[in-house]
């Protein structure tokens, strides 16, 4: 009877021990108010054990299990959020921009921002190597989701971007961004005829890659998303199909001069249909308001005293000049284009997240947009989006969780709870009271570190020119 409870002890002891072994997690969090973005709730006093870049355990502080941590955060008083989304950024201007765009990668941590979706440039090899530095750990900066280059026509408006005219080049170019690597497939409608845009989509769709992008203004988006896209950059092809003149003006090949009359003969009958058709096809919309919004002043506004100018290098700043340029010289013929597309946008934004489109935030920052700084411009957007008539809770979705959404990852992020990635962000105050609550980062957690406010801060001195 002795040996066998000796036995039975001996077990005991190498079962506690091996528990206690699994219970030493790299960071701990205790009385964590974690927010559900999704639900809009709040659960009080949480405690979050992460392991490496995973969540291992969420569960109430009071608990009586016992945890060990090389780090452990005291978030009494803070809210506890997943990282957000910028689901549209630039890394481009050549092999001379490639340093300055490695600098742009701090400034999405500081802001929160965890993962970014790259839509196409010209510095591809940079930007894988950079995306896995920084799943290894050994560089700071968001999670990069990459289209790699982008796949235009006969005279690519972009550098880098891959030509295109038929189907034998539209095969190649897919064989191509796999061999990459690339997550998705980006379009762009420089010189890219509607026929090349279709067959892209169907060949893409035939290989499991997603397709989102510009669209020629000769294509038909409804027809497109029969032939399976999965998602449209910018508001100008939505806005396109939502009017009845679409296919008349579209006959005169107007290209773009055709929206000052679509906007005119905007039909929210008609709108309410494409909407429909949006959401039950799953098509996702990045509706860059923000980025319109800034563009729209800039002949304006004088931005050499923007206190984030003194983060961005000065070839990025100069390429800054061309977007202004531009606008003055539209200021000056009279044009009130953007304007007229603001106000019209925004009117659409309510209907179309009620009709269950899938909305997302991104910026479009990145050399060439002048004045759209990495980090901060996200924000600019869910804020535009409650401007809109969202509410705080809405306007995140776009960001946190559509974003996951897209490439199809919601079992690893968009929510705190065990076996999710551990990207995560602890704010001072409550976003779903304010929006502008976002912005308030007290610290960002991901691959395993903890970047408390004071981390940050020195990450953006060191970026000072």
């Amino acid at each position: 009877m002795k040996k066998l409870y000796l036995l039975v002890a001996g077990v005991w002891l190498l079962s506690s021990c091996q528990s206690l072994k699994k219970e030493r997690y790299d960071v701990l969090i205790h009385n964590a108010n974690i927010i559900n973005v999704e639900a809009g709730t709040v659960t009080q006093d949480q405690l979050i054990a992460i392991s490496k870049d995973t969540i291992q355990v969420v569960e109430a502080s009071a608990g009586k299990r016992k945890y060990k941590a090389r780090q452990v955060l005291d978030a009494k008083g803070k809210f506890v959020m997943p990282g957000l989304w910028d689901n549209h950024v630039h890394f481009r201007g050549g092999d001379s921009l490639i340093e300055e765009n490695k600098d742009l990668l701090p400034l999405f941590l500081a802001s929160g921002i965890t993962t970014v979706r790259d839509a196409g440039g010209d510095i591809t090899p940079s930007v894988l190597t950079w995306q896995s530095q920084i799943q290894e750990g050994d560089l700071a900066g968001p999670t990069i989701f990459t289209s790699g280059p982008k796949l235009d026509g006969p005279k690519p408006a972009w550098p880098g971007s891959i030509k295109v005219t038929n189907s034998t080049e539209i095969e190649a170019a897919l064989d191509s961004l796999q061999v990459l690597g690339a997550q998705y497939v980006k379009m762009y409608d420089g010189t890219l005829s509607s026929e090349a845009f279709y067959e892209i989509i169907k060949a893409a769709e035939k290989r499991g890659l997603k397709t989102t992008g510009h669209m020629p203004m000769s294509a038909d988006l409804m027809k497109a998303i029969d032939l399976g896209l999965d998602g449209s950059e910018h508001l100008y092809y939505t806005l396109k199909a939502c009017s009845p003149l679409a296919d008349s003006l579209t006959a005169l090949n107007l290209g773009y001069g055709m929206m000052d009359k679509i906007i005119e003969t905007y039909d929210p009958a008609l709108a309410k249909h494409v909407f429909q058709k949006l959401r039950t096809n799953n098509v996702f919309i990045t509706p860059t308001l923000y980025i319109g919004r800034t563009l729209a002043q800039v002949a304006d506004v004088d931005h050499s005293q923007d206190s984030l100018l003194a983060y961005i290098g000065p070839r990025i700043q100069r390429t800054y000049r061309g977007r202004v340029e531009s606008a003055k010289r539209a200021k000056a013929s009279g044009s009130t284009f953007r304007q007229k597309m603001e106000n019209q946008t925004m009117k659409m934004m309510v209907p179309m997240f009620d009709a269950g489109v899938n909305l997302l935030a991104g910026s479009d920052c990145g050399a060439f947009n002048s004045y759209v700084y990495p980090g901060e411009s996200l924000h600019g957007e869910p804020r535009m989006l409650v401007e809109a008539g969202l509410s705080p809770q809405q306007a995140l979705t776009t960001s946190l969780v559509n974003g996951p959404k897209f490439f199809g990852q919601e079992k690893f992020y968009g929510s705190v709870g065990k076996g999710k990635v551990a990207d995560l962000i602890l704010l001072d105050k409550n976003p779903l009271v304010s929006i502008e609550n976002a912005s308030g980062i007290n610290a960002v957690i991901t691959k395993g570190k903890v970047y408390d406010r004071k981390a940050l801060d020195k990450m953006l001195q060191a970026l000072k020119k």
